[in-house]
């Protein structure tokens, strides 16, 4: 499966520059793949908005035939979810992140528990951000693939790193990590989206650059890997 990694920077609390923004940067990507945008990618990690860009991943879906995974807020304005769709558009998941960043006083409601869902031969868990500093949430599901979507702060980077490898040793699991750059009024943020595999080797990494993060993950080295190392 083709994984696309959308890193940009999102504009503060305006979906139609960010909509913009994302359909530039997938304009050329072939059909079939799985397109994965940043936590809350229309605002920016803001507390001040309702709802914003339910349509936009549908249209996304469909335009582009690919899945898709993308962060917003849910259409009462009360939690912080990363969405799933089918290349039709159809929802086929919808997960909410399970531990708001209570120290920057994160309003929005926690989530119950980790979702999982196919996604081709795949099956893939989706987490938020601050969801990544909690193993035990990953290892509730047994998935071949954990994306996990952030908005998460350049001074904080090597912890984000650090994570990212760490769950997918434990989990022996791909993980793609799809963070975005720029800044808003609280932080600055350095990117460093990356795709690691099962035995924690980083496959792909986007720097710090406006991109989008491209990699192919093969679902039978994985489970050769777990019947030769069995330690789940």
């Amino acid at each position: 499966m083709r994984i696309h990694a959308v890193q940009f920077d999102i504009a503060w609390e305006n979906p139609p520059a960010n909509h913009a923004k994302v359909q530039a940067l997938t304009r050329d990507l072939p059909a079939g793949g799985l397109i994965i945008l940043p936590e809350m990618f229309a605002t920016g990690f803001s507390f001040n908005v309702s709802g914003a860009a339910q349509d936009f991943p549908r249209t996304l879906a469909r335009d582009r035939q690919c899945h898709v995974i993308a962060g917003l807020v849910s259409a009462d304005g009360k939690r912080n979810e990363a969405v799933v769709l089918d290349p039709t558009g159809r929802e086929i998941a919808r997960y909410c992140k399970l531990h708001p960043f209570h120290i920057a006083g994160e309003p929005y409601t926690p989530g119950a528990t980790p979702v999982v869902c196919p996604v081709g031969d795949f099956r893939v868990a989706p987490f938020i951000c601050f969801d990544l500093r909690f193993p035990e949430e990953f290892r509730k599901v047994s998935a071949d693939v954990f994306v996990v979507i952030a908005n998460w702060p350049r001074q904080r980077e090597e912890h984000w790193l650090t994570l990212l490898k760490a769950r997918a040793i434990e989990n022996q699991a791909y993980v793609v990590g799809v963070n975005r750059i720029g800044a808003d009024p609280q932080n600055r943020y350095g990117g460093r989206s990356q795709i690691i595999s099962p035995r924690g080797e980083v496959m792909a990494d986007a720097g710090t650059a406006e991109c989008v993060l491209s990699g192919e993950i093969a679902l039978e080295p994985l489970l050769a890997y777990r019947r030769e190392f069995p330690v789940g």
